[in-house]
């Protein structure tokens, strides 16, 4: 249900298969990590996705000063560390995918932007491998949210 706004989100930044491709405003992800960024932003937000060699997505993320997300304490999931910042993935619910394990989070920036970030597994077993990609990114002047 919380993951339906990222579509909304999507759509509104005129997020399609021909995506812009500017890394510089994404975090920087590991050499060795085979992802790729596709990258659209407007003038306060940017939008990123980490795409596999094949275009499927790894996972992504939204870098506004306001984000959809709002984490409830009753879906906290998995402890990670995110930029040796630690954080909590929350457990997000996918209309119609009742077997897709979802897990959302957030990171504030120094700035005062905050990090939304995503990801969908198809199986318990996928989840690990994805939440440890996600958590080698390197972020710009982080900070661990209040959230």
């Amino acid at each position: 249900m919380r993951m339906s706004c990222l579509g909304l989100l999507a759509g509104a930044l005129g997020i399609g298969a021909a995506a812009a491709q500017d890394p510089g405003k994404c975090p920087q992800l590991p050499p060795d990590s085979g992802l790729t960024w596709e990258h659209r932003g407007t003038a306060d937000s940017d939008f990123c996705r980490a795409l596999r060699a094949d275009g499927s997505e790894a996972f992504g993320l939204y870098i506004a000063a306001k984000t959809p997300f709002e984490p409830k304490r009753g879906d906290r999931a998995e402890p990670g560390v995110i930029d040796g910042q630690e954080i909590y993935w929350y457990r997000a619910e996918l209309a119609g995918k009742p077997d897709v394990q979802a897990r959302e989070t957030l990171v504030r920036l120094d700035d005062g932007r905050t990090v939304h970030i995503w990801l969908q597994a198809p199986d318990p077993n996928a989840l690990a491998p994805l939440l440890q990609q996600a958590q080698s990114m390197r972020l710009p002047s982080t900070r661990l949210s209040s959230k």
